[in-house]
């Protein structure tokens, strides 16, 4: 069943419990929460992920629930609690739902060996995947957003889990997170979009998450193999550059943005070696989300790379 086809008391009654089981391959989590408001959120941006039977394993138990005492009446903030214990400073109430994206984040990136994790978005077409490594602020987020919007399949905007036995690479393909001057970009260049109220005064500014495409949410199961690794820089009024990047410095960014490069040690080593080397290693500069449209477009018919 899909999160959508649960009536909406149900829905809020599993979260109540801590009944509430989202596949969101290839992992399990089990989430609770307190919060009002919280399962809207949940069932808007979730609505085609699966929900499983309660008694099934899950690989994350994560609940976001409202501070006691006090906090509970005046300025009320919000916890996130992994395996039953607080985790994490509390944050005001309004964004509950960042803070449980943010941590299921954490899970995954803190546990999950079986993987290396790479702090990238990560989109495909025609079978190839686009490796988008970045630090915070180059634009990856924005771009990502922009592409799934023009039939690039969504694998993740946050989280590349490369499998370093096969060379495929796996996303969640779950909701989009966009910040300050990023969310009105969005809405301008795709009207139609889904996206939470916005939450501001964050660590990160004001932030929303974006509702994945159906089609991604569909197919998330479907690993990819990359063709191309594309480091974004967004610079104002800047024209676009689709420049060829040294693989010697993808490799050095791909560690840096690695979250377990250095618990992997030298299979870490060896995997990032073979996916640059498996790879066209580019670095993309735009201002425009339609120039960007039309230089992935040329990156897909083999005019560049």
């Amino acid at each position: 069943m899909i999160i959508s086809a649960l009536p909406a008391a149900e829905l809020d009654d599993r979260l109540q419990r801590g009944e509430l089981l989202l596949d969101i391959h290839p992992f399990v989590a089990r989430l609770r929460s307190d919060i009002p408001g919280l399962a809207n959120d949940l069932a808007s941006m979730y609505q085609g992920f699966e929900v499983l039977p309660a008694d099934r394993f899950a690989d994350f138990h994560v609940a976001v629930t409202r501070e006691r005492g006090p906090r509970h009446w005046i300025k009320p903030q919000a916890r996130f609690h992994f395996d039953g214990r607080p985790s994490f400073i509390p944050l005001p109430l309004h964004q509950a739902f960042a803070m449980l994206e943010w941590g299921l984040n954490w899970c995954v990136a803190a546990h999950s060996h079986q993987f290396l994790i790479i702090h990238a978005a990560v989109i495909e077409k025609g079978g190839r995947a686009v490796v988008l490594p970045a630090p915070p602020g180059s634009g990856k987020s924005t771009l990502c957003s922009g592409l799934i919007q023009r039939g690039w399949r969504l694998l993740s905007d946050e989280l590349g889990l490369y499998d370093m036995e096969s060379g495929l690479i796996h996303g969640m393909a779950r909701p989009v997170n966009l910040k300050n001057a990023s969310i009105e970009v969005i809405r301008a260049y795709a009207p139609d979009v889904v996206m939470t109220a916005p939450m501001p005064d964050t660590s990160k500014g004001t932030v929303c998450l974006m509702r994945p495409p159906a089609d991604s949410v569909a197919r998330r199961r479907e690993a990819a193999r990359p063709a191309w690794i594309v480091l974004p820089r967004y610079q104002r009024d800047a024209a676009p550059s689709m420049a060829h990047q040294g693989k010697a410095r993808t490799f050095m960014l791909l560690a840096e943005q690695s979250f377990n490069y250095d618990i992997q040690g030298a299979v870490g080593f060896q995997a990032i070696g073979r996916l640059v080397e498996q790879c066209h290693c580019l670095e993309f500069t735009y201002s425009r989300l339609d120039d960007a449209d039309q230089a992935f477009q040329a990156l897909l018919a083999g005019e560049v790379g």
